[in-house]
């Protein structure tokens, strides 16, 4: 017999999963029963092989249907960590902090390390698998990472954990 592979947890913040459930409950109580009626609206006008709004609401009947399947799935397997600092560990990197690094030209960038539910650049809320999130993992405040970037490896040093 073959060991199965475990799976990769899906860790999420309390923010993250509150996130989620939120767009759950608002596909499920809002969005969807509004599309419902449009469409039994959209239905009652008669022939719905050429009625556009009846074919337009079915198809997004069928993609908020997926999200929430999604969602459901994603709510199901999520293990909410909170992102606080284990006494005595406070300068070092676990998921959930904030971390700030500077680069060899001085040049700083700050992520917080979050689950993959959670990723948003922008915001540079970063997935803790992702190459710099899994380096940065357990390093301390002071310490080099080395992350293989696609324009080469990249050196930075962590000059800030923190835990909100």
């Amino acid at each position: 017999m073959a060991d199965v592979p475990h799976p990769i947890p899906n860790y999420i913040t309390p923010a993250g999963y509150t996130k989620l459930v939120d767009e759950h409950i608002y596909l499920r109580t809002v969005l969807r029963p509004k599309v419902c009626q449009e469409v039994s609206d959209a239905a009652a006008q008669g022939d719905r092989s050429e009625n556009a709004e009846y074919i337009y609401g079915k198809k997004k009947l069928r993609e908020i249907d997926k999200r929430m399947r999604f969602l459901s799935q994603r709510i199901d397997t999520a293990i909410v960590v909170k992102t606080e600092a284990k006494p005595g560990k406070e300068d070092r990197v676990f998921f959930g902090c904030t971390v700030t690094l500077e680069d060899d030209e001085g040049e700083t960038v700050t992520y917080q390390l979050v689950g993959v539910d959670e990723i948003d650049l922008p915001r540079h809320k970063i997935s803790w698998r992702s190459p710099i999130g899994s380096a940065l993992l357990g390093k301390r405040l002071d310490d080099e990472v080395r992350v293989q970037a696609p324009g080469g490896v990249r050196k930075f040093t962590v000059t800030e954990v923190e835990y909100k």
